[in-house]
């Protein structure tokens, strides 16, 4: 691979627009404005898949969807990955508001077999006002109001030596304070989608229909 990066370019990947899906097919050329040819991102990925904790998870991965493929729905999936990979102690980070939810996912991980430690949005009762949120965006003006503590759930797991964690309807952008937090690998078994019913890919499956005005321009 030639590396045609000029100093100081800034690169451009468009690969949910390209139609050639050359890199699914096995093929040896490319559209000349592919990423393929640019950049060291590639040769920098392979030798990273050689490392033996990389290695683990990517086999464990690729078994787990051969095996379950169409076959079990995520919550299997995710618990069979665990036990795959041999992670006794899980931890399931979650949204308060998906409380009984929650509560069904340990009582499954659990009868499985596996370790789990829990962590609540709202772990540590961090008030709103002292993490600098102004009264403006809270529900409550005055007085205390719980926020959530995506940074703390990651270090609350920590504590408790979890091996694998699971992210079960955290808030956009605390998911991701979590996930940059976390100190052990982590999937996410669903998302937060307060209007969609935690399935946001309604938007887009109705896109032409119901939910056409979110696409509108302007």
């Amino acid at each position: 691979m030639t590396n045609n990066k000029k100093e100081n370019e800034r690169l451009f990947s468009i690969c949910a627009k390209c139609n050639d899906k050359g890199c699914q097919q096995g093929k040896d050329n490319f559209p000349n404005w592919c990423m393929q040819y640019e950049g060291n991102w590639l040769s920098e990925t392979l030798d990273e898949y050689k490392k033996d904790e990389n290695k683990k998870l990517y086999k464990t991965a690729a078994h787990i969807e051969f095996t379950g493929y169409k076959k079990w729905p995520r919550l299997v999936e995710i618990a069979e990955y665990a036990l795959a990979a041999d992670f006794k102690n899980i931890g399931l980070a979650y949204c308060i508001g998906l409380e009984k939810e929650a509560k069904k996912v340990v009582e499954f991980f659990e009868s499985k077999g596996l370790e789990v430690n829990s962590a609540v949005c709202c772990c540590g009762g961090v008030d709103k006002r002292k993490v600098g949120v102004p009264p403006e965006d809270r529900f409550s003006m005055e007085g205390f109001e719980a926020g959530c503590n995506p940074i703390g759930q990651a270090k609350l797991l920590s504590e408790c030596g979890t091996e694998f964690n699971v992210v079960l309807g955290l808030c956009v952008g605390h998911d991701s304070l979590f996930l940059k937090y976390s100190e052990a690998p982590t999937t996410v078994l669903a998302v937060k989608d307060r209007v969609l019913g935690h399935n946001p890919l309604v938007a887009i499956y109705n896109s032409e229909s119901y939910y056409r005005h979110f696409f509108d321009k302007g």
